[in-house]
């Protein structure tokens, strides 16, 4: 939804201000419309959403039947969370990043945008500032603008391999900042900060008394034996001003099953809980028990995932790089590559001019069925995120209808 969208629907009575200014997201948008597209039988390759293509792994399906099966996962359910889902999250979260936190912290939330969306609610005032390095996941500012914040971009481009530096955040903090949003491994960029990185970030962000708003729903997809760092234990100096946002989806292959949390000091997570009391009530118990069987169990059917997701992450930075105006770097993290198309605008394709990499992605939908998430969906217009969770041979096809497509820009 445009501007003059979101203002005409305000204008005419029907829609509030608050709720017309949100913009859909454009990943699910691009997502939904390349399989609207595959179901009227067009060969449609989707790089849009960041799903993993593979199906739960058999232990957490079969949690979930039995769990289906006990008429007491048929009731309501405490708003915050199972018990023993937010201690097995609580001795997850030990375990994978060193961070002791104990179950009166955590809150089960619908999915991980849930989480997003009530830290900030719980944790921001009106004209409360946020810094949110740049590019950055499409929701995470509209998320801050509902809880009534302010969003300020910290743009690191290719040239810094997409990771914003300490100045950088320097320069961009006011009177009026009060949390830094912080994600490593990144979507959309793959980027992944350094341990020394974190902890300049983590020991800035306490000495000027900043909370820490970070996202690790990444935290097991790393390569290149780059490490997985969380700030809370990378910067002990920042104290209870930390809340981590996790979540099964990505890691599990669990996307529909809609379980994320958030990780915080006790007086936000309750105020949080109560938010979550009113707005949803429990997540749904089924799904709660997959993922009680999710984090307590191994990480091995993670690992073969990510084994398919390194092979596909090499082959397709190394198509794109053989494209003639495209720039790739190396994404150490995450399923997504973002590639630098600025030099292509501008420039002559199929009989257009696109000015912008939105109307650069429309054309690669239309003219060769390809289907790509346009950089404005995650700050400045010039990128194109193509998520690599997807099949190797349509990978292989999408890529290289790419090539092939792109190679004719004049």
């Amino acid at each position: 939804m445009t501007a003059a969208d979101a203002l005409s629907q305000h204008s005419n009575g029907r829609v509030s201000q608050r709720i017309a200014a949100i913009a859909e997201s454009a990943t699910l948008a691009v997502d939904a419309k390349a399989k609207a597209l595959k179901a009227a039988g067009r060969p449609v390759i989707g790089f849009g959403a960041g799903e993993p293509d593979f199906p739960t792994p058999g232990y957490i399906v079969d949690a979930a039947v039995e769990a289906a099966r006990q008429p007491r996962f048929h009731r309501y359910s405490p708003a915050g969370g199972l018990p023993e889902l937010k201690q097995a999250i609580a001795e997850k979260t030990l375990r994978d990043s060193g961070y002791q936190v104990d179950a009166a912290q955590v809150l089960v939330t619908n999915g991980g945008k849930q989480a997003v969306y009530e830290s900030f609610a719980t944790l921001l005032d009106p004209g409360d500032e946020v810094l949110v390095p740049t590019p950055y996941w499409t929701t995470y500012p509209e998320a801050i603008r509902l809880a009534g914040g302010v969003p300020v971009e910290v743009f690191a481009g290719p040239e810094q391999a997409y990771l914003a530096t300490v100045e950088q955040l320097e320069a961009a903090r006011t009177a009026r900042t009060k949390i830094l949003l912080f994600v490593s491994p990144s979507n959309p960029t793959g980027a992944v900060y350094s341990p020394e990185q974190v902890r300049e970030i983590g020991e800035w962000a306490a000495g000027h008394g900043l909370w820490v708003v970070t996202d690790e729903i990444y935290e097991h997809l790393t390569y290149d034996d780059v490490p997985f760092t969380s700030i809370a234990t990378a910067a002990p100096s920042l104290g209870d001003r930390v809340v981590v946002l996790n979540g099964v989806a990505k890691t599990y292959a669990m996307t529909g099953w809609r379980v994320g949390w958030m990780i915080g000091p006790k007086d936000v997570v309750k105020a949080a809980t109560n938010l979550q009391s009113h707005a949803t009530s429990n997540v749904a118990n089924v799904s709660q028990m997959a993922a009680l069987a999710a984090v307590s169990g191994p990480l091995t059917a993670v690992e073969e995932m990510k084994k398919s997701f390194d092979r596909r992450r090499r082959a397709m930075v190394s198509g794109l790089n053989r494209i003639e105006g495209v720039q790739c770097p190396t994404p150490h993290g995450a399923f997504y590559a973002y590639a630098d198309v600025r030099e292509l605008l501008g420039r002559e394709l199929a009989g257009a001019r696109p000015a912008t990499s939105a109307e650069l992605a429309a054309l690669i939908l239309d003219k060769v069925e390809v289907a790509v998430v346009p950089g404005e969906a995650f700050g400045p217009s010039g990128f194109l995120r193509l998520s690599y969770a997807l099949g190797d041979e349509d990978l292989a096809e999408g890529v290289g209808r790419l090539q092939e497509f792109l190679a004719t820009a004049r």
